[in-house]
């Protein structure tokens, strides 16, 4: 038995896997990983796999980072953790004061949470607190765009609109109003990426302006639509968005959990509109890829309405046990070195555009209905038919064969039902990424070739999606 054999017997016996149906694991192999280093994983049998997906979204410096690992050892002998309430420490303030001055104007205030879905969580508690300590009680839903995603806690699902995630749990959500997306993919053919956002926020505004006295906030994934398959949109969107919250008095939350930190072309997406949002959520590559984190950055005029005694009853109680973990924050204080000495976001505007022009040929594939991208984000959208657009049936599980392939020509790349995608490390070359587009266009050949027979149970989990 080789080790992979040996830990994914020991695994299978113990374990339940995220976003996972394990009786596929009946037949799908588990990777068992004993180390990473950059862009690579290796398995307990040495075999090596490029994460082109960045391990869920969150590895922008590469696995095992020199850099990182020195300032996490360093804060590890000094202290681990102490609870936040009533105590601070050092690299929690600092992160602080530097989250401040790296996010778009306006936002002074940072709160802390464990992860993405929880940061999601505060920034509706807050914004619906807020409204009532300023005793307008009415403003109590939210809207949300249709095809999103913002995490599985209740209240985030809520605001989220993937279906696989969602339905079942319905009777337990909060009542939303959902606006159709401004996804660029659903435009009529001759119509630009902007003037079909600009078409598509019409939705948005009638939306507000009938309802904005019950309206607390509308939430956005600016620009890329992660988990609902990598659908983009134009940055006019958010600035027309960010006008008409204002008009009608209704806080703005820029979900930036996948896409924050360099990842659509900009370090935060909001400054391709030039907006400031009134909540901006942070978290995966806050950290470069290590330790579980989440910041919420709002404005000092939000702030200042739970600012009382205390027997008034409204200051935000809500709190996590670890929330400014020193040694989150020691990793989220060297990733931010890392962009700043390094001039990362200009060093990847060569790495994206060796990205498009290493796809390019995808767009005359039969079974390619789109080559999109935005920034370090690239998608490539797989369907049964070319000219109207056909999607595969979920049950044929395209990309699954993909990801097989993939994982066979030493990648990992995880699509999202029928959309391949390539979100990368930083640290990726340009050979790579030419090996991840030969890996990806074989795969999608092999896929796309005539019937596939499903070779595992499908149950309830269309295609082979994940959260990210």
């Amino acid at each position: 038995m080789s080790l992979n054999d040996s830990w994914m017997q020991r695994d299978l016996a113990v374990l339940w896997h995220p976003c996972t149906q394990m009786k596929d694991h009946e037949q799908l192999p588990l990777i068992p990983i004993r180390r990473g280093e950059g862009v690579w994983l290796e398995d307990f049998d040495g075999k090596r796999y490029l994460d082109a997906v960045s391990s869920w979204w969150v590895n922008v410096f590469g696995h095992a980072n020199p850099r990182i690992n020195q300032r996490i050892k360093d804060q590890v002998d000094q202290l681990e953790h102490v609870m936040l309430a009533g105590f601070s420490h050092q690299p929690v303030v600092e992160l602080s004061e530097r989250l401040v001055a790296l996010t778009p104007a306006g936002l002074e205030r940072v709160f802390y949470t464990d992860n993405g879905s929880t940061g999601i969580e505060v920034a509706l508690k807050m914004s619906f607190h807020y409204w009532r300590n300023c005793g307008r009680e009415r403003k109590q839903r939210f809207v949300t765009l249709t095809n999103s995603y913002h995490g599985e806690t209740v209240a985030a699902m809520s605001v989220g609109d993937v279906a696989l995630f969602t339905d079942t749990y319905k009777p337990l959500l909060l009542d939303t109003f959902k606006v159709p997306s401004p996804d660029c993919y659903l435009r009529p053919e001759g119509v630009s990426w902007e003037e079909h956002s600009r078409q598509m926020f019409a939705h948005m505004e009638q939306t507000l302006a009938e309802h904005h006295q019950d309206i607390a906030a509308v939430i956005v994934e600016p620009l890329i639509q992660g988990a609902g398959g990598m659908r983009m949109y134009h940055p006019i969107y958010l600035k027309l968005l960010r006008e008409a919250c204002d008009r009608y008095e209704v806080h703005l939350i820029h979900d930036e959990i996948a896409v924050g930190f360099g990842r659509t072309g900009t370090m935060f997406a909001c400054e391709q509109a030039g907006i400031t949002p009134d909540f901006l959520c942070l978290s995966k590559a806050l950290t470069g890829g290590y330790l579980p984190m989440a910041a919420v950055l709002t404005t000092d005029r939000l702030y200042q309405a739970f600012y009382d005694d205390y027997a008034t009853l409204r200051a935000f109680l809500h709190s996590h046990t670890y929330t400014g973990n020193p040694l989150a924050c020691a990793a989220a204080l060297a990733t931010l070195d890392i962009f700043a000495e390094d001039n990362v976001i200009e060093a990847n505007k060569a790495l994206a555009a060796r990205m498009a022009s290493a796809t390019a040929h995808l767009a005359g594939h039969p079974h390619v209905a789109e080559v999109r991208q935005t920034g370090m984000a690239l998608a490539i959208e797989m369907v049964q038919d070319k000219p109207s657009r056909t999607a595969y049936p979920w049950q044929e599980r395209r990309g699954l064969k993909v990801y097989q392939h993939a994982l066979e020509r030493g990648a990992l790349l995880r699509p999202l039902g029928s959309v391949v995608y390539f979100l990368p490390p930083y640290c990726i070359t340009e050979e790579q990424i030419d090996f991840l587009a030969a890996v990806a266009s074989e795969g999608i050949d092999i896929a796309t070739r005539g019937t596939v027979q499903v070779a595992m149970p499908s149950g309830l989990y269309p295609g082979f999606r994940d959260p990210g």
